[in-house]
């Protein structure tokens, strides 16, 4: 596997370059660590339109469906990411995990991360655990 480039760990998100600093393996890497974060039984996740956000969504959604934690994943697809915040609200689920780089240009990707509650869960909080 390559290594993490560490600038990926942001104060709010996961973000970077991909498939050089963000991509499907290091996804599946990444994944584990948010389990131990949000400790969820039930987790949302979305993403966004960009290019390259279909082929992370999958692999994320099969990484969570393959961990020995028990949860339930409820999948939205195409989501915003207030959207996301709502759901995890309103469904009072443990989380949720969006597949996005937000504003940034169409290269980058990423992930950004909510509890319970819908409180933000910073990418360098996840790199500790990882």
């Amino acid at each position: 596997m390559r290594k993490f480039n560490l600038n990926i760990f942001r104060a709010y998100d996961i973000r970077g370059k991909y498939p050089k600093e963000i991509n499907e393996e290091i996804l599946t890497k990444i994944i584990p660590a948010i389990i131990r974060a949000l400790k969820p039984k039930t987790i949302i996740i979305g993403r966004d339109a960009r290019l390259s956000s279909p082929s992370l969504y999958r692999a994320a959604i099969k990484k969570l469906q393959t961990t020995n934690y028990k949860l339930q994943l409820i999948e939205t697809g195409i989501i915003t990411t207030p959207m996301l915040s709502f759901l995890v609200n309103k469904l009072k689920a443990d989380g949720g995990i969006m597949i996005t780089a937000s504003h940034n240009p169409k290269e980058y990707n990423g992930l950004k991360i909510i509890g319970k509650n819908a409180i933000p869960i910073s990418g360098k909080d996840i790199l500790k655990l990882i």
